[in-house]
């Protein structure tokens, strides 16, 4: 139970994922309560569409905080994930009906963050609340030249794990006694997919699309020799989805030793399975590679490394990726993702005058 006094920062954080939906209640910086629900396909299989588990999902949280005696009128704002918006710079936005239009068409892909936005703008416009969202991932702030490929019609895409890699980096600097407008820093976020970008000033000037480009992850393939991908996809052997699911589910990791969990594969090499000690081992030969290359991009003036996400709680991992890039800059360790303190700490920056709420604009 949760004392219900009315404040004026208590924040309730919403971030869906494919099979999963997390949300927080916060009073200020001070966490009251965060929860896990997990989605089974029993649940979802009548749904059609991602967005059509709005209301599913919605209700489930509203349950959630009716156990809790948590009283809605309490809140001073929702804040959600953000989905895959059209390119916008860094920051906290407020949600209108037009990003929630734009989230429910997809026009630029459909994502299970697409669901956070929508549903808490209808939480807060039924209590007549703001809502917002914070660095989505489609954050771009990528220099001109970073955007050429070597194909005009294919132009370089900034679609990263913003949210999280920008929370470890204001983290950092605040742990430094900087702010993160002051220094050069490059993160390194090693999840699902793994995002390596090159932070100057505040903003993030580059960074590898993790489902097209850098290191492969456990389930996704990274960055792939274009003519050899080339004959396999006209082979005939595959179809369009099956190449889709293979690029994005069933690549990396998983498509050499048939699991995507990190753990299993260090059992499996610790057994003598040759492969995955090989293919752990280009892991974080790639991920080094990747930060060597944007250690390049700051010209070298490199203030920290930092690796973060699920795959940074692996010791063997870390160990070898700072092997590998120390000579760089110092590395500092931050695993796991702090998404929901994300969302919080953003929203609370624009309730406190700290920091300008942007808008968004189709």
């Amino acid at each position: 139970m949760v004392d219900n006094c009315l404040l004026k920062e208590r924040i309730l954080v919403i971030n869906p994922g494919a099979t999963s939906t997390k949300f927080a209640v916060y009073d200020g910086e001070t966490l009251l309560i965060k929860r896990t629900v997990e989605h089974f396909a029993d649940d979802t299989s009548p749904f059609v569409k991602l967005l059509d588990q709005y209301e599913y999902r919605l209700r489930i949280i509203l349950q959630q905080l009716a156990v809790e005696k948590i009283d809605l009128s309490t809140f001073n704002a929702v804040a959600a994930r953000g989905g895959i918006l059209k390119p916008l710079k860094g920051g906290t936005y407020e949600i209108t009906q037009e990003m929630v239009n734009d989230l429910r068409e997809a026009k630029r892909g459909e994502h299970a963050s697409n669901l956070g936005a929508v549903m808490a703008y209808g939480l807060a416009e039924f209590l007549k609340i703001p809502s917002y969202i914070v660095d989505p991932v489609s954050v771009d702030e990528m220099e001109p030249v970073a955007r050429i490929s070597g194909l005009p019609d294919l132009p370089r895409i900034s679609l990263s794990h913003a949210l999280n890699t920008k929370a470890v980096a204001r983290k950092v600097a605040k742990q430094l006694g900087k702010k993160y407008e002051e220094m050069n820093l490059i993160v390194a976020h090693l999840g699902t997919g793994i995002s390596v970008t090159p932070h100057k000033l505040g903003r993030m000037i580059d960074v590898n699309n993790p489902k097209e480009e850098g290191p492969f992850s456990p389930d996704r393939c990274g960055g792939l020799p274009v003519g050899q991908f080339l004959r396999l996809a006209f082979s005939g052997t595959y179809t369009f989805d099956e190449l889709k699911e293979m690029l994005n589910y069933k690549g990396g990791m998983y498509a050499y030793l048939g699991t995507a969990d990190i753990r299993e594969a260090f059992s499996m090499a610790a057994h003598g399975n040759r492969e995955a000690s090989l293919v752990l081992e280009a892991l974080s030969y790639q991920i080094a590679k990747e930060i060597g290359g944007m250690a390049t991009v700051l010209s070298g003036q490199v203030e920290c490394i930092i690796l973060t996400g699920g795959i940074a709680h692996s010791e063997p991992i870390v160990n070898a990726i700072i092997s590998r890039v120390q000579f760089i800059a110092p590395v500092i360790v931050i695993p796991g993702e702090e998404e929901l303190e994300a969302l919080a700490f953003g929203t609370l920056r624009v309730i406190r005058g700290e920091e300008e709420v942007q808008m968004y604009s189709v």
